[in-house]
């Protein structure tokens, strides 16, 4: 029988993690599954439970809560494998305020749909990302994005609001971060040899599709089992270049205008001449000085339930 490490973190969403432990518990008994839950109680305690159940020999973990919950889950599992060891297959309940993997996956929400998925046990295998620098200079696995400099700024803002719920939070910093962070870094962006350099708004470097709790297609055609990380490179903009573009962003079809660049690759270097590169990877802030990043992309690293 499969047996499920459930890591769920009660401050994920605000506190909805907490919110939303009792009917996690009735749906996971009501599928007869073989599980134990913990409940976190403090951050970046998640890393350090998900290699404790791989070693334990559990067959999946599973990271109930936000995108910061499904990274430190995965840092853990990839830990265990850098060990030498066959890490258990990742699963996901989302219950955090943003969930962009979940959505670039269009994995369930609810959480009696995301529980069922789990009993089903029907795996992929995924690539992982890897930050470098700031915060992070041994590096830092990902599992949706790298997000450097407007991203990054909202990351910040986010987190300052209460819980309004999701969306509504994420674009009132939105539209705050419009009128904070007018003056990005010239940068110098290395794809796989390829240099472009420019003062850019935003580099979003995906492994998944979607930011903002699902309801902007940064990426419209990465996936996260092609080898690839796909880029989105917004130049420099004026505020109505920026509420120009914003619903196209909503739709996918941001590439039609001349300040988006898109670009594929496997290794990436971003350096900064004249600022500081700002960047969260999953929601985590990494880097707030400092001028250099690199990000590179490992193939088909981990299972996923989905």
């Amino acid at each position: 029988m499969t047996r499920y490490k459930v890591i769920l973190n009660p401050a994920a969403g605000h506190g909805n993690g907490l919110l939303a432990l009792p009917k996690v518990k009735e749906c996971l008994d009501s599928l007869h599954l073989d599980y134990d839950l913990k409940v976190t109680d403090q951050a970046g305690q998640t890393i350090g439970l998900a290699r404790r159940a791989a070693e334990d020999g559990y067959d999946v973990v599973v990271a109930a809560g936000g995108d910061g919950t499904i990274n430190e889950v995965a840092n853990g599992l990839m830990a265990f494998k850098l060990a030498g060891h066959q890490p258990p297959a990742m699963g996901i309940l989302p219950i955090g305020r943003g969930n962009d993997f979940a959505y670039s996956l269009s994995l369930p929400i609810e959480v009696d749909k995301a529980c069922q998925a789990l009993a089903a046990n029907h795996r992929r295998p995924i690539d992982i990302g890897k930050v470098t620098g700031g915060k992070v200079p041994e590096g830092r696995y990902f599992c949706n994005c790298v997000g450097i400099g407007f991203d990054a700024v909202v990351t910040i803002e986010v987190v300052k609001l209460p819980r309004w719920g999701g969306f509504a939070s994420f674009m009132y910093a939105v539209i705050k971060t419009i009128f904070l962070y007018t003056r990005p870094p010239l940068a110098d962006i290395d794809i796989d040899g390829q240099v472009i350099s420019q003062r850019s708004l935003m580099i979003s470097i995906m492994n998944g599709r979607q930011l903002g709790t699902g309801a902007f297609i940064t990426a419209p055609d990465s996936k996260p089992d092609d080898g690839l990380l796909d880029l989105c490179i917004a130049e420099q903009m004026n505020l109505l270049q920026i509420l120009h573009i914003l619903p196209l962003f909503m739709k996918g079809t941001q590439i039609t205008e001349k300040t988006i660049k898109m670009r594929r690759g496997v290794h990436i270097t971003i350096t900064a001449h004249d600022g500081p590169l700002p960047a969260h990877t999953d929601g985590e802030m990494i880097s707030i000085e400092d001028k250099s990043l690199t990000v590179e992309l490992l193939p088909r690293q981990l299972e996923l339930i989905y």
